[in-house]
């Protein structure tokens, strides 16, 4: 059942709900079977940490912005705000590892494929897939490279995601 937007238009998701749908990713996740989750942040973090509960391998924390949250506007490129060194710690993991990217939602698909393709270009990766908790129904801006294993815990129409975290 579609889930019906509150007086403001918004879709609020409580933390039972993400719970629910990021069991969803379990199964796929686990067939893809990735040695780590790079989770995009601010949205990607908490799914990720549930996500890793069930796969039990180690998280990298990237942080990436479309939107300006000073102006709420959209930026005409995407920026990086964090990023992991490939030369220490868990990082070590990406390069000829397979490799699994979370976020939140997948709105534009702008903010995924910059991920993919900047992981991909210095660490090689032997394989990339891309979960998110939310799968906006909708056309994308972008596409992801060939090859891209991808999920989504749900299936949700095009509106305003409100999740808990926010």
């Amino acid at each position: 059942a579609e889930r019906q937007a509150a007086a403001d238009g918004k879709i609020y998701f409580s933390y039972a709900q993400i719970h629910a749908a990021v069991d969803n990713i379990v199964a796929p996740a686990r067939a893809f079977n990735p040695d780590v989750i790079i989770a995009i942040g601010g949205g990607g973090f908490i799914p990720a940490r549930m996500l890793r509960t069930e796969l039990k391998i180690p998280i990298l924390a990237i942080a990436l912005e479309l939107y300006d949250d000073n102006t709420n506007t959209r930026n005409t490129t995407v920026k990086k705000i964090q990023w992991f060194d490939e030369t220490s710690g868990i990082g070590r993991n990406v390069r000829g590892r397979r490799v699994l990217v979370m976020d939140e939602v997948d709105d534009t698909r702008t903010t995924l494929k910059f991920a993919v393709e900047e992981i991909m270009m210095p660490t090689a990766p032997a394989a990339i897939a891309v979960a998110v908790v939310h799968n906006k129904l909708k056309p994308k801006d972008a596409e992801l490279p060939p090859g891209i294993t991808y999920i989504a815990g749900e299936e949700v129409p095009d509106r305003w995601n409100c999740y808990p975290w926010d």
